[in-house]
């Protein structure tokens, strides 16, 4: 649970029951109020431990002047992307996650902003093609918190039309299934990567050097789990 002036990102896991009654009294609190929600499942506890943090940045940016709660991006949601990628209207699909987000999966034909850390996202923005600013862009991220901060930064860089996915590609696949999408989406727990039903895949991350890994590099003589995979030097 990451708690800021910015506002309040968490993810938990439990007993459905007890999950809902936990969210219900965080949206009690008139300092919180509704929450933007998503729910997936799983057959085991995928956190080892609670962690509280009060944080400066939800998502750490650095770049002063950048505030998601008094500069918002307008918003794109999941059903309506669909539309216009059903009937292939221009836009670039900016996926503003890291590399290794990326390497499991994707929009088709998204442009990867290409970056390790999301601290480099505005040098990342420097590099993109002038004739971008005048065209619809419509980026997106895991849950849409990263784009909170991507989306008002591009536009004081120039960018005319952004959107911003509304609930990023977890409330995408929740909404609209797997349609334009390849491949499977990260995220920050032991299930590693999520597919299209928001089902657990078989990929896991090495714990040594953090490579992902698939089904058949976890059938490599080189892969001993905890120890050491095929990608650690």
């Amino acid at each position: 649970m990451l708690l800021s002036q910015e506002g309040i990102n968490l993810f938990i896991a439990g007993e459905p029951t007890a999950v809902r009654a936990f969210l219900a009294a965080l949206e009690d609190d008139s300092e919180i109020g509704p929450l933007d929600l998503k729910e997936s499942y799983s057959d085991e506890q995928p956190f080892n431990r609670m962690l509280v943090k009060i944080k400066k940045e939800i998502i750490a940016f650095g770049v002063p002047g950048i505030d998601p709660v008094t500069s918002r991006t307008a918003k794109i949601s999941p059903r309506e992307l669909k539309a216009w990628l059903d009937e292939g209207r221009p836009c670039v699909l900016l996926d503003v996650r890291n590399d290794y987000e990326v390497e499991l999966g994707t929009f088709e034909n998204a442009v990867p902003i290409g970056v390790a850390h999301f601290r480099d996202f505005p040098a990342a923005v420097d590099r993109l093609a002038p004739e971008k600013k005048q065209q619809p862009v419509v980026m997106f991220c895991t849950g849409g918190i990263r784009c909170e901060k991507a989306g008002p930064f591009m536009e004081q860089a120039g960018f005319q039309h952004v959107l911003q996915l509304d609930g990023g590609i977890l409330k995408y696949f929740e909404e609209c299934g797997g349609d334009h999408y390849r491949g499977e989406c990260f995220v920050f727990d032991k299930r590693v990567g999520l597919d299209a039903d928001l089902r657990e895949t078989e990929t896991e991350m090495c714990f040594v050097c953090q490579h992902l890994l698939s089904a058949e590099d976890q059938q490599s003589p080189d892969y001993v789990v905890g120890e050491r995979c095929p990608f650690c030097n």
